[in-house]
């Protein structure tokens, strides 16, 4: 399977796991000049900003463990981004990540912050 299938796939796994634990979903594949976020979701008052990563095995590591600190700061200047363009400036907001390694889905809330 490819990487654009898998990451789909995973992305799929992943909307569906947050709508069953009560999430709203705001926004999929939101693209910047910055950068990019999978997933802008909303838990309660929080806007959450959700990056997934999918893998079949752990031969190179755990999925979060591909998430570079230069990944990091993009997903944060990209996430600042939407903030300003939707004018929520004073919302709490989060950044968590979901994993998801043979089918399953690990999920780390607050995973990094601002």
């Amino acid at each position: 399977m490819n990487n654009r299938k898998s990451g789909i796939e995973g992305e799929n796994i992943a909307v569906e796991y947050l709508k069953k634990q009560g999430y709203l979903i705001l926004e999929r594949n939101y693209k910047t000049k910055v950068g990019e976020i999978d997933i802008i979701a909303k838990d309660k008052d929080t806007i959450v900003f959700v990056e997934v990563k999918a893998r079949d095995n752990t031969k190179f590591g755990m999925p979060i463990e591909s998430i570079t600190p230069y990944k990091v700061q993009r997903i944060i200047r990209t996430a600042q981004w939407y903030l300003s363009a939707t004018r929520n400036y004073n919302c709490p907001c989060r950044f968590d990540v979901v994993e998801i390694l043979r089918g399953e889905v690990i999920y780390t809330h607050n995973a990094f912050t601002l």
